[in-house]
């Protein structure tokens, strides 16, 4: 669990008692205790509060804070404060002031406000999170350390300059290499001294904000980026796990934020924290993807949902209301997918600046008698309820898709072929397969072990690093079945493409080989016409987008373009490779073929749906001590029937007992676990 101290399912939010008067916190507390609230974020913006000058710092009211939480039962999820520095900062050091993609330097103002590369940042950040370690280490208050929040953004400053090109001659030790990394040969960019480098912006290398003219510098300057950010929160990590090795330590990530990769961020995590906003009309299964990648960054390990809001945002076009009951559905949704935590951005609603029109549990009429509060409650007694009985429970999937940031940044750099062409897109579409039918899939990276998974999936894996084409035949060969797509295989890990043929070094292994990509405009369609039935897969599909004009080497032609001067070329290919198979999707299919597909490879696999249920009725399943918790939660706007099947099954929220037909409301939930006998504690039937 995430801290033995509360072994139970984390209800809380971010609190900001340094904005309200001393005599709001003790009606603060009243009303925490009856939401069932029993953790909170603290000191999350606080430095300029914690520290008014270079030399002074204030903690005595922050003491207070966590003396008071403390006395009423609550526990901290304690924050560094380094999230925006403080005005006094940005004027004795201007080298924290971050300059934009237009070479602009920034004044203070706003958040993420500072140069990730900035020497006086790091080190009064550092210090600061000294403080707070030395001071809080022994606290009983203290359950994690939330290390700034929400990190992102990019400078573009000298200072990022020179550390740019530190951070190259570590990755590639020569000049020489750098110039082969970047093709520099091309429009006569090659560079013949450390210092003639200078960061790719829009008053360099940039046509416009999306297109780059060195894409393997934007890549690299990508890396850099990411990997500074990184630093940044290293930095304060390594003062607090001196101070206290037994206090998990995170940051909240955004699930999908691009500029980060988080697979590498996750690495220094204890524990994987993220914040969930989607809109009111956001599709479930992006939200789904996300919170399962979030559970894939360490492997399966459970993760902490940090910020929600209890009702609605400030910040989108339009903030609508969560309606009466979605806010638990959704909570529920992030545990169903492994999450240990609920919690809301915030706990009580702002008063001023951007974010007061930003949803709380307490609102800003200041008591309980509220629609939101009420449904805050009640979720509190559910998890109160529910106890430990969920925490640690893991994910059994045997499928997997593979998602990696490099990966999006170099698709998305790349000069052609289609400006439609976007990474997540593709992703979300075979996840969508998955979701649709309820079958388990984990988002996994590059350097997750594939032994455990007998179906794995790479949309568009146009960047392969070194060795994992070898990876993916080792998978195959020991009997692994394979998929990947159209503009798959194309370049190495410096965006360099791999002479000899599409799909490069993936060629061997799917028995194709590619000489053309045809992009189709919005408007046009192609399509792919089935040779012969393949489970539910016959007919034909439609495709756009891309389109590969493949030949086969020995991969079995299981569907050919139906249009075009390519018509009757392989659109969907088979290669048998050792005991496996490695599948090859040529173009971007519609949603009926992509269900068909993933259908068709389950099935061979034996990877079954969790439950069979009519549309907009999610199901997954959480395994604990051999025990399983199968999570039906219905996003419609009507009842739901359902069929269960003769074993009897525990829903752990209502404490009924179910099985063959039952009916779900509309933002209903159920936890159903397999009734045991007392006796043998073996499930029974009735």
């Amino acid at each position: 669990m995430i801290n033995a101290k509360l072994p139970k399912l984390f209800y809380g939010g971010d609190y900001n008692p340094d904005q309200w008067p001393k005599e709001v916190w003790d009606e603060d507390m009243r009303l925490f205790k009856l939401a069932g609230i029993d953790v909170a974020t603290v000191g999350v913006f606080s430095w300029a509060k914690l520290q008014p000058d270079e030399l002074t710092y204030d903690l005595a009211w922050l003491d207070e804070v966590l003396a008071k939480l403390h006395d009423n039962g609550l526990y901290a999820c304690l924050a560094t404060a380094t999230a925006a520095v403080p005005a006094w900062l940005a004027k004795r050091c201007p080298d924290v002031l971050r300059v934009d993609f237009e070479g602009r330097q920034r004044a203070f103002g706003f958040r993420h406000n500072f140069c990730p590369h900035s020497p006086s940042d790091r080190h009064y950040a550092r210090l600061l999170a000294s403080k707070l370690a030395e001071r809080y280490q022994d606290h009983p208050a203290l359950l994690v350390w939330h290390v700034n929040n929400e990190y992102g953004g990019v400078c573009y400053c000298q200072t990022c300059a020179r550390a740019f090109r530190v951070w190259l001659k570590r990755r590639y030790g020569s000049l020489d290499a750098v110039n082969e990394a970047w093709n520099s040969s091309f429009w006569g960019h090659t560079f013949y001294d450390w210092d003639e480098i200078v960061v790719p912006n829009a008053l360099s290398e940039y046509l416009s904000p999306t297109r780059t003219a060195f894409q393997g510098m934007s890549l690299d300057y990508a890396r850099f980026n990411s990997d500074g950010l990184l630093e940044c929160y290293l930095n304060e990590y390594e003062v607090l796990k001196a101070a206290t090795p037994s206090i998990p330590i995170t940051t909240t990530l955004m699930g999908t934020y691009q500029p980060l990769d988080y697979f590498k961020w996750a690495k220094h995590l204890d524990v994987v924290s993220w914040d969930n906003y989607p809109a009111f009309d956001t599709p479930m299964s992006q939200v789904a993807l996300r919170h399962d990648l979030m559970r894939g960054l360490k492997d399966g390990q459970p993760f902490m949902l940090m910020e929600q809001t209890p009702s609605q945002q400030n910040w989108q076009p339009y903030n609508s209301l969560k309606r009466p009951g979605v806010m638990r559905l959704w909570s529920y949704q992030a545990v169903a997918r492994g999450a240990d935590t609920v919690m809301f951005f915030q706990l009580r609603r702002s008063r001023g600046a951007c974010e007061k029109f930003h949803g709380a549990v307490i609102e800003h009429a200041g008591h309980e008698n509220t629609r939101v509060f009420r449904e805050c409650a009640g979720l509190g007694r559910e998890l109160k309820a529910l106890g430990e009985t969920l925490l640690d429970a893991r994910t059994e999937a045997q499928a997997a898709i593979v998602f990696d940031w490099e990966n999006w940044w170099a698709i998305e750099y790349s000069s052609g072929p289609s400006i439609d062409l976007k990474y997540l897109n593709e992703v979300q579409q075979y996840y969508d397969a998955f979701y649709q039918q309820n079958l388990p899939v984990d988002m996994i990276g590059v350097e997750t072990d594939l032994s455990k998974y007998q179906l794995v999936i790479a949309p568009v894996l146009y960047l392969v690093k070194p060795g994992y084409a070898k990876k993916l035949e080792s998978f195959v060969s020991a009997g692994g079945t394979f998929v990947t797509t159209f503009f798959s295989g194309i370049v190495d890990e410096r965006d360099l493409v791999t002479l000899g043929g599409y799909p490069g070094e993936l060629r061997a292994l799917l028995g194709i080989w590619a000489e053309e990509i045809d992009a189709l405009l919005p408007t046009m369609k192609n399509r792919i016409v089935m040779k012969e039935a393949l489970g539910p897969l016959k007919g034909e599909y439609a495709c756009g987008l891309l389109c590969d004009l493949i030949h086969s080497e020995g991969a079995d032609v299981l569907a050919v373009y139906g249009n075009d001067f390519y018509q009757g070329m392989p659109a969907l290919t088979r290669h048998r490779f050792g005991q496996g198979e490695a599948w090859y999707v040529a173009s971007s299919p519609d949603a009926a073929f992509l269900n068909g597909l993933v259908t068709h490879l389950c099935a061979q696999k034996e990877i079954v749906p969790l439950l069979p249920t009519p549309p907009g009725v999610e199901v997954t399943q959480r395994v604990k001590d051999g025990q399983a918790y199968t999570f039906v939660l219905n996003h419609g706007d009507g009842l739901a029937r359902l069929q269960l099947g003769n074993r009897a099954m525990t829903d752990l929220l209502s404490g009924n007992v179910a099985s063959g037909l039952v009916d779900l409301p509309a933002k209903g939930v159920m936890i159903l676990s397999a009734v045991t006998d007392p006796q043998t504690q073996s499930p029974r039937s009735t």
